[in-house]
């Protein structure tokens, strides 16, 4: 007799997902993961790279691609390399998932888009942070103008800050996912590296803390990830542009730089799961953003 079991089909696919500076993209990314693999803060552009987050439900893989956000590139290397990252992204996925803020439309959601409206892949459009949306009675008449804006394969209204809505986009997208092998082990969650994770939450420590300018001309570059003797052992240089931003990072009496490790070891070794012993350094290498090799050597590649 012919065996009744039949093999249960896989699907697997990699969803984009883009939108303007600060919308809210990482932390729907760490929303939908349940833990965190990409650093948030209030400013924009806090995103440099294009990290893969994969989540995997019995034959469901998805690929999650979260991106830097798209902006009128500025003059200096480190803001194209931006862009061409996240542009990149949208020729190699299955799904793109286009994030927008709210009631807000901005000269940048026209930028992206103009990029988008000859694309031949179903768009989802994620409205974010709608549970700041005063009066609430604005939003479908908000949404219903969105959709004359191009054929979307759906709109989905959300929190990602407090999880509203986030299960019925995630039920939304995983329809749109062609059949495949899953592309990575069951239990990968990112792409990136225990040492690529490091140098991100020391970044975004010094994002948190630090104000005007500063975090934009700053980067983090690991020169020591060793564990001795049950403890991880994490030595960083914090890359500035000018001599005169070492005196703000470091802070008076070095206080600055101490709330920033002590901030970013908690956080790691929640993480890593070890106990970490986290030496940080301030140093100058002049227009390090402006420089496309100094930004090859301190790991921005594409």
């Amino acid at each position: 007799m012919p065996n009744s079991k039949q093999t249960a089909k896989t699907h697997c696919g990699y969803i984009a997902i883009i939108g303007r500076p600060n919308v809210g993209k990482s932390t729907l990314l760490n929303r939908i993961l349940g833990q965190k693999i990409s650093i948030t803060s209030h400013k924009p552009q806090t995103t440099r790279h294009q990290i893969l987050g994969i989540k995997t439900e019995g034959e469901r893989q998805t690929v999650f691609v979260d991106t830097p956000g798209l902006h009128k590139a500025g003059k200096h290397e480190l803001n194209k390399y931006m862009n061409r990252v996240a542009l990149q992204a949208l020729n190699d996925v299955d799904v793109v998932a286009w994030m927008v803020e709210g009631l807000k439309w901005k000269e940048e959601d026209d930028w992206i888009y103009n990029r988008l409206k000859s694309l031949n892949k179903p768009i989802v459009l994620i409205v974010n942070k709608v549970d700041r949306v005063e009066p609430k009675t604005a939003l479908l008449p908000h949404l219903q103008a969105l959709a004359q804006k191009m054929e979307f394969a759906a709109i989905i209204p959300i929190s990602a800050q407090n999880g509203s809505n986030v299960e019925e986009l995630e039920a939304t997208l995983a329809k749109l996912l062609p059949e495949n092998p899953h592309f990575f082990p069951d239990d990968q969650v990112t792409d990136r590296t225990d040492r690529f994770l490091a140098s991100e939450i020391i970044r975004e420590k010094l994002m948190r803390n630090l104000h005007q300018e500063i975090p934009y001309a700053l980067t983090v570059e690991i020169e020591e990830f060793k564990e001795k003797e049950s403890i991880l052992h994490i030595h960083a240089v914090i890359w500035l542009e000018k001599e005169n931003q070492k005196a703000i990072v470091i802070g008076e009496g070095g206080q600055t730089l101490k709330r920033v490790g002590k901030a970013a070891r908690i956080d790691m070794e929640k993480i890593f799961e070890k106990k970490i012993f986290l030496q940080l350094w301030a140093k100058v290498k002049e227009n390090w953003s402006d420089d496309a090799k100094a930004l090859q050597s301190l790991g921005y590649n594409e």
